[in-house]
């Protein structure tokens, strides 16, 4: 009977240490690492910044597009490249949903550095690890901060435009809302403003922020709507497409102007001005208004946080041939 008991327990105490290696095993293969590629496509990472240099060097703006790009994506399905699929027999295209539709845009450039990734290194690199170097190095070519991006990422085989619409941030969201978005995300409020300040450049449409501009409430500087609406007609559909920056004074640049305004009340968005109007963030917007380098800082850390967000690694997903459908 002592003989048996031995032996079990000897069993258990083997299968538990089998079970722990598999566990750490695992969690190892799903950590994301810097040099991911290094062994497998050394020159990945500046075969991309090449291609994000020259397509932010042709138009400016392409920049906070492409930032946007891995925003929406992590947003929806953790960064899985799933908002890059096109719509297929088996896909509802997440760039159909309401906050994608008409406004996401760079696809195009994201393609061109999958095609000069995969001349050199044919099915190494994933469509969401250029789109997460691809942030990186555009917030680089237009003066804003650099972070250490993590790579090991691989693509999703699925997407979906009803999580897209219910999970990616409104322009209408209260600030409590995009607490809770961001929070959904292990994205804290510091998180929130930091990565909001990604609107120091880019533009936003007409429809976006008419209802803003006209309705004369408090929380916005009477100047800066009647400024806006030489571009915003009142009556829509008029003008609906027309663009203004979301940055008036430096919208080209990566600045902390984009606090600055926020305080002036002199935020584009709705989204944008809640940061500001006597909330909880009204003291980290303050921050970042007078301390360029700590935003910086904590921009880097917000983004590197936001890559972190439900990758697929390991045996997941697929390595696509190209970023907009299935192999």
């Amino acid at each position: 009977m002592t003989k048996s008991f031995s032996f079990t327990s000897h069993a258990n105490v083997a299968f538990a240490m089998l079970l722990l290696f598999f566990i750490m095993s695992t969690a190892s293969q799903a950590q994301l690492s810097s040099t991911f590629y290094d062994q497998t496509c050394p020159n990945a990472l500046a075969t991309i910044k090449s291609s994000i240099s020259r397509a932010v060097s042709r138009e400016s703006r392409m920049a906070a597009s492409l930032m946007r790009l891995h925003f929406h994506d992590c947003f929806v399905q953790g960064c899985d490249a799933s908002l890059l699929l096109n719509d297929s027999a088996s896909i509802v295209s997440e760039k159909n949903a309401f906050q994608n539709r008409g406004s996401a845009r760079g696809f195009e450039v994201i393609d061109d550095a999958k095609a000069q990734v995969e001349k050199i290194c044919p099915g190494v690199v994933s469509c969401a690890d250029i789109l997460a170097v691809a942030a990186r190095d555009a917030s680089v070519a237009v003066s804003g901060p650099s972070w250490t991006v993590k790579l090991g990422r691989r693509d999703a085989t699925r997407a979906s435009q009803a999580q897209a619409e219910s999970d990616l941030p409104l322009f209408t969201d209260s600030l409590d809302r995009l607490i809770s978005r961001f929070g959904d995300r292990g994205l804290s409020p510091r998180d929130l403003v930091a990565l909001s300040g990604a609107h120091t450049i880019g533009q936003a449409q007409c429809s976006s922020f008419r209802d803003r501009i006209y309705n004369n409430g408090s929380d916005i500087d009477s100047n800066f709507a009647t400024t806006r609406r030489r571009r915003c007609p009142a009556a829509a559909p008029n003008g609906n497409t027309n663009l203004a920056p979301l940055d008036l004074v430096t919208p080209n640049s990566f600045d902390y102007n984009y606090f600055k305004n926020l305080v002036q009340k002199k935020g584009l968005l709705e989204s944008d001005q809640v940061l500001f109007s006597g909330g909880s963030t009204d003291s980290i917007v303050s921050e970042y208004s007078s301390k360029p380098a700590t935003f910086r800082s904590d921009f880097g850390i917000a983004m590197i946080k936001m890559g972190d967000v439900s990758p697929l690694t390991g045996s997941a997903g697929e390595i696509r041939r190209i970023c907009t459908a299935l192999n």
